[in-house]
């Protein structure tokens, strides 16, 4: 499997798309594809001549979130890490490997991600569940067709969210709550309701409104979009979001832990299939 399989990369005109490529398995997240995809956004952002980012999921479904049940699956492969400084996780035992590969395959990408300078959009049809939500988060923005839907159904392992726990910022802390606690879908009118998404659309007209917005916020100054990109991050870290995810990710780890400890397994046995089952 190469970058080029899971994460297809085009500029039309000022707009860089990135679009994961993984449709047979709902664009479920690999190391292969979180690295390819790191490869895009960093051509797009060295392009002077791309001034917006698009990120999409070719198929049916935006993400499916982490692969945690494909043949592609990679976990004990090693990558260049490119996030955080830390050792390798391959051949560490225990939480060690878990927190060495998700402290960087998965929090630190999404921060990397969130600090690009350049404008991002998430262009989201089907499901966007779990960690299909972080890919979608870290974007500036969320142009949603009126058939996405959204969940973070982790609880059902155990684990008290994603890595990249913004869902207190994002949806404010009593819906976060709603949608951690059921671990139920909501739509994207709901999402829109709750300021989580920007503009829900017809399926038919999500390229085409998603290109339009790009297009307009393309017209305005590079360098002032990137310090007024930062300033609202700055802002949303000074309300405590850089550091509260500090803190769950500690108790996602402790959740790991004691879902080994308790049934030998840090996902509570739970595959693709059994949440799929379980109405993920």
């Amino acid at each position: 499997m190469t970058d080029e399989d899971v994460v297809r990369y085009e500029r039309r005109g000022p707009v860089a798309v990135v679009t994961m490529h993984r449709p047979e398995y709902r664009n479920a997240q690999n190391s292969a594809m979180t690295y390819a995809l790191d490869a895009a956004f960093t051509t797009a952002v060295d392009d002077n001549d791309v001034s917006v980012i698009v990120l999409a999921g070719a198929g049916k479904h935006f993400s499916a979130g982490h692969d945690i049940g494909t043949p592609g699956r990679d976990v004990d492969v090693s990558y260049e890490r490119r996030a955080v400084m830390w050792w390798d996780h391959v051949d560490k035992p225990g939480g060690d490997q878990r927190y060495a590969r998700e402290m960087e395959v998965y929090l630190g990408m999404c921060r990397r991600w969130r600090d690009m300078p350049k404008p991002t959009i998430a262009m989201v049809q089907g499901a966007c569940i779990a960690g299909g939500l972080m890919l979608a988060w870290v974007c500036d923005m969320i142009v949603a067709s009126d058939d996405a839907f959204f969940a973070d159904p982790v609880l059902r392992m155990g684990i008290p969210g994603v890595e990249y726990f913004a869902h207190p910022w994002v949806l404010g802390p009593r819906a976060a709550k709603e949608v951690l606690f059921t671990g139920e879908r909501f739509d994207a009118r709901r999402a829109y309701e709750l300021g989580m998404v920007n503009r829900v659309v017809s399926r038919d007209k999500l390229e085409t409104e998603t290109f339009t917005l790009a297009e307009t916020i393309a017209k305005m100054p590079r360098f002032g979009l990137a310090l007024a990109k930062r300033a609202v991050n700055q802002c949303e870290d000074l309300m405590g979001m850089r550091s509260g995810m500090d803190s769950v990710f500690g108790l996602h780890h402790f959740a790991h832990a004691h879902n080994a400890e308790v049934s030998a397994d840090s996902l509570a046995g739970l595959d693709a299939r059994a949440m799929k089952r379980a109405g993920s």
